[in-house]
């Protein structure tokens, strides 16, 4: 299905929505995260995480479906993953998907870092994206979408060599994209990656604006609507071109795109480093990427 009637509700100047989503709840979710420890496959806190996700979403959703398997690394290692997906109104036709990885990466490469190579303690990179979602599916149990909505929480992300051994990130959206839920795609799809920065900038993604850039349009034009211009700046061409899981669902024919901030300190010196820890994320930003997600399902709902 054409994104026209979105586009179209979109640009019908509803303007600020009220807020549903809690980001400092949202952010108790992100801390919950960090304390379970380095969510690496195969870990007692990878376990325990994918535990909690899981029972968190079976309070909250309508069905929940766990795509459970392992993958046999480059190197003969075998991860016992698992992807949660979390459906709000699984009988709906008209669909959107959000997702977001739950996993951290084992070791720091960040070509800055020249400390040891010891795990990511993921605060950003992982942690906020799930806080988001969570965050939304609180908001849908209070008050039900007019469509259907799905919140995926994709493992195996950060295992690999992104340049190297690249069978062995995306792992899990991979999956996915290879092991659809039965019934209709969705109208497209939002990716939450590095979206707690303290100092949150959101640029368009440059494969998300190749590949799918009527979405693009949509969720700038949503953020600035609803008063987060400020945060969500639409200049094309700006933003990273990034290896991600939107390009999984990309070569399956969704419509994906990345929301991220790849700014995340200094020269993006915290990214992939012992240094992705919770004094660099906020509340607040969380707020303003739940605010969005909320009101692209409402303002859905709405054209119903």
């Amino acid at each position: 299905m054409a994104l026209v009637l979105p586009l179209a509700v979109a640009c019908t100047g509803m303007g600020q929505t009220t807020r549903e989503f809690d980001g400092a709840t949202a952010f108790g979710y992100l801390e919950r995260q960090v304390a379970f420890g380095y969510r690496i496959p195969g870990s007692p806190a990878h376990a325990a995480t994918a535990a909690w996700i899981d029972s968190l979403v079976r309070q909250r959703a309508d069905t929940v479906i766990v795509q459970a398997w392992t993958h046999v690394t480059g190197t003969g290692d075998s991860l016992p993953l698992q992807n949660i997906l979390a459906r709000f109104r699984p009988e709906a036709t008209e669909r959107i998907l959000f997702l977001a990885h739950w996993d951290t990466r084992p070791v720091s490469d960040n070509p800055s870092w020249t400390g040891a190579p010891t795990p990511v303690p993921g605060a950003n990179d992982g942690a906020s994206g799930v806080a988001v979602l969570l965050g939304m599916a609180d908001a849908l149990r209070v008050r039900p979408p007019g469509v259907g909505v799905d919140l995926l929480f994709v493992d195996g992300e950060d295992y690999g060599d992104f340049q190297r051994a690249p069978r062995d990130v995306l792992i899990g959206s991979r999956y996915f994209a290879t092991h659809l839920p039965p019934g209709p795609r969705p109208l497209y799809a939002v990716l939450f990656d590095l979206v707690g920065d303290s100092d949150l900038r959101l640029l368009p993604e440059g494969q998300s604006v190749l590949g799918a850039p009527e979405v693009v349009e949509l969720v700038w034009r949503v953020a600035e609507e609803i008063g987060h211009g400020g945060v969500w700046v639409n200049a094309p061409g700006s933003g990273p071109t990034l290896i991600d899981d939107h390009v999984e669902l990309q070569k399956v024919g969704i419509r994906a795109i990345d929301v991220v901030d790849f700014d995340y300190g200094p020269r993006n010196a915290w990214w992939h480093t012992p240094q992705d820890t919770l004094d660099k994320v906020s509340a607040s930003s969380l707020q303003v990427v739940g605010d969005v997600g909320m009101a692209l399902v409402r303002r859905h709902s709405a054209s119903r």
